[in-house]
């Protein structure tokens, strides 16, 4: 009689060793419905919705034969375009051209099709958590699925990036799942999910601190520099003042007349006078005002009409 739990002939053949491996269960793995929404969210080009024509395989390499593409073509209700293996495998036939509600049970469709069209209506993202009922035959199965809204060529909503993940191993038979949970996310605007940085002015200078700096000098020169840098040159252009205009014209004037003054000279006041160069300081005030109030090309002035008079101050 025995009270162990086990007899000595198990040592012996090496039994106790041995690790039953039929209680560590397959789980699914989960990483392809990230892995999906990771490649969905990086074509979204600012805010918008990725379009069809941006998805390329050569991204999804490694899921594609989780991979599968749906199409709007009625109020809650959208078909398999494209299809990878092993959804084709999961229903046990070709699933392009039928409805994703094929997939469920005839309870859960009801649930499927509100949440397509929630998703194509206001575009969100959506998650579910199936699983098969169990027959005698074989037993319950889970399944995880995400769909990712697309724009088709049009521009509308109407398309759908899907992966579906199933835990066991491939069946001939087809599955029909039921829906356990169903998780809507709305696609949020990057604005909304980064908070702006906040920005504080600089604090504003008083009079008395402005008084111990140096001013800034606007003035047109250029400030050398060195190295093969150009020199910068300024923003503000110096303006001619009112005296550099009236030391133009004067000198205009004297151009001009400078034959008259020669002919204005009398003669007591020649041989009065020392020889030297006729300037204005050589002629009265009043000639200077008769000549530099002549045209500048000769002629008569007009009675009552206006004219520039230059009047030459000594002090």
């Amino acid at each position: 009689m025995m009270f162990r739990g086990q007899d000595d002939t198990d040592k012996k053949t090496g039994l106790d060793k041995v690790v039953a491996m039929d209680r560590f269960r397959t789980r699914s793995n989960v990483s392809p419905l990230r892995q999906a929404e990771a490649y969905w969210t990086a074509l979204r080009r600012g805010d918008d919705i990725p379009s069809r024509s941006q998805v390329d395989p050569r991204g999804l390499e490694n899921i594609l034969s989780q991979t599968f593409i749906l199409e709007r073509v009625a109020p809650g209700i959208a078909r398999f375009r494209l299809a990878g293996q092993k959804v084709n495998e999961l229903a046990g036939m070709e699933v392009r051209g039928m409805p994703l509600t094929a997939f469920f049970t005839a309870e859960s469709r009801k649930t499927v099709s509100a949440a397509l069209e929630h998703m194509f209506d206001d575009p969100s993202i959506l998650e579910f958590e199936l699983h098969t009922q169990a027959t005698r035959l074989r037993g319950s199965r889970t399944a995880k699925m995400i769909l990712l809204p697309l724009r088709s060529d049009l521009g509308d909503v109407s398309r759908a990036l899907g992966v579906m993940v199933s835990e066991g191993a491939a069946s001939r038979v087809s599955q029909r799942f039921l829906v356990d949970s169903c998780d809507i996310r709305k696609i949020t605007k990057a604005s909304e999910s980064k908070t702006a940085p906040e920005f504080k002015a600089a604090p504003r200078v008083s009079e008395p601190q402005m008084q111990g700096q140096s001013q800034r000098d606007l003035t047109n020169k250029p400030v050398s520099t060195g190295g093969f840098s150009e020199p910068r040159t300024g923003f503000e252009r110096k303006s001619p003042s009112l005296m550099d205009e009236a030391r133009s014209l004067l000198d205009r004037a004297r151009r001009e007349n400078r034959d008259a003054l020669k002919s204005a000279r009398t003669p007591a006041r020649a041989d009065a006078r020392p020889e030297g160069p006729v300037t204005l300081e050589t002629v009265s005030t009043t000639d200077v005002e008769k000549l530099v109030s002549r045209p500048p090309r000769g002629g008569k002035l007009k009675k009552g009409a206006s004219h520039l008079r230059l009047v030459v101050s000594r002090d």
